[in-house]
This record gives C-alpha cells, sequence and structure tokens, in this order.
C-alpha cells in the first residue's frame, strides 16, 4: 500500500492565508498565501534586509518569493537581495519581478569575496550544486561552494549581527541500514571520504560544523535547515532525480519506466511545505539542526510512480518496469525517511502533502506550456 497521503489532517494552526500576487504563477502564489497562513511570529522579519545565496536555485527562490509575499500582504518592509552567480539565468527566473524596489540581485560566488558591503540582518545560505550530475562533473566547485561560502558568510554575520540559515541537506546522514527507520537529527552514518561524490555530503557536513562553530565562538545565531527529497514548482525536468523524471514522463504524456524494483523508499516533501518549515525553525526554533522533511511523504520509488500517473488520469499513463528489472522479490518496507519530530514540536505540520504537491507540481509546468 502506499503511504498516507494527507493534505486534509493533521495541519498547522493557520491564520487565513492571504491573497499574494508576487510570482504571476497561480501555483506558486497559492503556495505563498498558505505559507504566510501560518501562525508564526512574522512580524519578527519587519523591516530586515535579508540576504539569500543561490537565489535562483528551486528552493532559494521560494524563500526569495516568501519574504517579498510578506511585503505584500503585511506591509513588511524587507529588503531582499539574491546573491547569484548567473545574472542573466537569475534574471529569468525572477521575471515577473523586475522593477520591485524591495528585491535586488547581486552578482558574486561564494567562493570569492562576499560582493556585500551594507548591513544585513539574516543570511540564507543556499548556493551549491545541487544535481547530482553537478556534483560528479565538478567536485571542487561543490566542496567550495558549501565552505568557503559557509566562512565568508558567516564572517559577514560576524560583521553585521545577522542571523545565519544554512540550507544543508539530508545527505548530512550518510550511508546507513536500509531498515525502514525514520532518521532523526541526531542519527549518522558512514561516508567515503575518498569518492570525489562525497564532496556534496563532506561539503554540507563542513557547513554545518562551520555554523556551529561560529555559533560557539562570535554567537551568531543559527539555523541548519535539512532538507529531504523537495519537489515542486521550479524543479527543472532533467534535474536527474527521480520526482524530475516522473514530473517530466508526465508533461510529456510517457509511461514511466523504472530501472529498478522500486523497493527503495525516501521522504518526499512538497517545496511549500518544506519552506513554512524553514521559517518555523528560524522564527520559532533553537540554534540547531532541523528536518525539514514530511514523514507521511515516506514512500516507495515505485509507489510515487504509482502517484504522479494518477495525478492526470485522462492521459492513461502506466507504471512500467525496465525488461531485466526483477520485481518479484518487491518489498516496500526497505528505505530510510527523514524523522520531522523536532520540526513537528515546534507547531509545524505539513499542509498540502503528496497528492496534492504532485497536482501542483505538473501544474506549474503545465502553466508555463500553456
Amino acid at each position: 500500500m502506499p503511504a498516507q497521503t494527507h493534505g486534509d489532517a493533521g495541519h498547522q494552526p493557520e491564520e487565513a492565508a492571504p491573497t499574494v500576487a508576487v510570482t504571476g504563477s497561480a501555483v506558486v502564489d497559492r503556495d505563498l498565501g498558505e505559507i504566510l497562513g501560518a501562525a508564526l511570529p512574522w512580524d519578527q522579519l519587519a523591516g530586515k534586509t535579508v540576504l539569500v545565496s543561490g537565489a535562483a536555485g528551486m528552493i532559494p527562490a521560494y524563500a526569495v518569493y516568501t519574504l517579498l509575499a510578506l511585503n505584500e500582504a503585511h506591509g513588511a518592509g524587507i529588503t531582499v537581495l539574491g546573491l547569484v552567480r548567473n545574472l542573466a539565468k537569475a534574471e529569468t527566473v525572477f521575471a515577473a519581478l523586475r522593477g520591485r524596489d524591495d528585491f535586488r540581485l547581486v552578482e558574486g560566488d561564494v567562493q570569492e569575496e562576499i560582493p556585500v558591503s551594507e548591513p544585513v540582518d539574516l543570511v540564507i545560505h543556499g548556493a551549491s550544486p545541487a544535481r547530482p550530475a553537478l556534483h560528479a562533473g565538478s567536485p571542487v566547485d561543490t566542496i567550495r561552494a558549501n565552505v568557503q561560502g559557509a566562512f565568508g558568510l558567516l564572517d559577514l554575520c560576524v560583521r553585521t549581527g545577522a542571523r545565519f540559515v544554512l540550507m544543508s541537506s539530508a545527505e548530512v546522514y550518510g550511508q546507513r541500514a536500509d531498515d525502514g527507520s525514520l532518521v532523526s537529527e541526531s542519527d549518522y552514518g558512514a561516508v567515503d571520504i575518498l569518492n570525489p561524490r562525497a564532496c556534496y555530503t563532506e561539503g554540507k557536513r563542513a557547513a554545518e560544523t562551520i555554523a556551529v562553530s561560529y555559533h560557539a565562538q562570535y554567537g551568531v545565531p543559527i539555523t541548519i535547515a535539512r532538507f529531504g527529497h523537495i519537489y515542486g514548482p521550479g524543479m527543472a525536468l532533467d534535474d536527474g532525480r527521480v520526482q524530475a523524471d516522473f514530473t517530466a514522463d508526465v508533461i510529456a504524456g510517457r509511461d514511466i519506466t523504472l530501472n529498478s524494483d522500486g523497493s527503495a523508499r525516501r521522504t518526499y516533501t512538497y517545496l511549500g511545505d518544506a519552506i513554512a518549515g524553514m521559517f518555523t525553525a528560524l522564527l520559532v526554533g533553537e540554534n540547531t539542526a532541523y528536518n525539514i522533511s514530511d514523514r507521511d511523504g515516506f514512500i516507495s520509488i515505485r509507489d510515487l510512480a504509482e502517484a504522479f500517473t494518477a495525478a492526470r488520469p485522462q492521459s492513461g499513463l502506466r507504471v512500467r518496469f525496465r525488461d531485466d528489472v526483477d520485481v518479484s522479490q518487491y518489498n516496500p518496507v526497505k528505505g530510510q525517511g527523514l524523522d520531522d519530530a523536532r520540526l513537528r514540536a515546534l507547531g509545524w505540520a505539513p499542509h498540502v502533502g503528496l497528492r496534492s504537491g504532485i497536482d501542483r507540481t505538473i501544474a506549474w509546468h503545465e502553466e508555463r506550456r500553456a
């Protein structure tokens, strides 16, 4: 049986979701309204200057949108600086924000000196190659973005008295037994440090240690957000991860073909829920790490594929297996998910859930093709 999906129960206490018009996307603006409907002390961000590194990436971009939505809905007076390496690409991603006086793109590389001289109140570090292909092809750039980026941005925090948020990853947990367990924030496994692909895992691990070191030595307030498998608007169809592959198949009207029996289980979380989780950890959490993940999205790849095909039943898509795959030993118990108990203890609960999240992800791509 597929993992339980939701969107009807277990919600975080909410205010009425405000209506916002920030991005020009009905899907994203709906998400933003629901994020702002969370009962959080959003006024803590009022009047702040926030620097978001890697701003054009899928998850950092939603952080940018959320901050600007606060300005739209509550007149929060937040100034957002988006630090990006590729200005032309970022201008395309943020085309709907052109002309705003509360948002500015800053061209620069976190591997070098941070090109920001003005005081900032909050730094959200999301700059890092995320696609597996980039880790394999550019391992030095990957580890430098995480390690040197953490040092540079935390030095900025020391100079300006800013708070630091690290967008980390479930990769920090390394290799553990695929026993169907949920991984808490203190459960660590092994990493083959002589494999260049460890550049991402070790880069995130080092960045976390750098952050807690700056907290210990300089008193920099920190939040470490360990994102699990995130999907949603902004996810590139050629990303290389299964959630992107499945979205691409549905958009193209292709049956989904699995290269394995699909028994591996991971925790899949919708982007809007994940960003709400990060802001929950930031605004009401402690100076520590939080799994940003929805345990109800702990599902096998096979069931995830079925959920994607079911999202557009009119297309009549099926889940198939490569001819040489033996599905007779399928065991949906295998795998490893993230335990969200620490985050839920702060009052967070997913609002969208798996079924609705998949629908919104596909709908965002359909918007762009219309």
